[in-house]
């Protein structure tokens, strides 16, 4: 599972969120859940400023800006 960690009102965030709306019309990719990382204070304590961050199963695979190579790259079969 994709998750997003996201504020409200973060512009970076909507762009984000925007993009890998726009990959997915292209592309399967697991599903999404958009988290206000505020809501969960271990999130907010390890990731402060950092947003938005998009994790795979937990593990960061990017944050700030999409990285749509390495998530593409990631969802390869092995």
């Amino acid at each position: 599972m994709l998750t997003l960690l996201t504020r409200p009102e973060c512009g970076l965030c909507e762009e984000f969120l925007q993009e890998l709306q726009r990959l997915a019309l292209s592309h399967t990719l697991p599903p999404l859940s958009v988290v206000d990382v505020d809501d969960y204070p271990e999130l907010a304590r390890r990731h402060g400023l950092d947003i938005p961050v998009l994790l795979w199963d937990g593990v960061k695979v990017c944050q700030h800006r999409l990285d749509r190579e390495e998530l593409l790259r990631l969802l390869r079969p092995r």
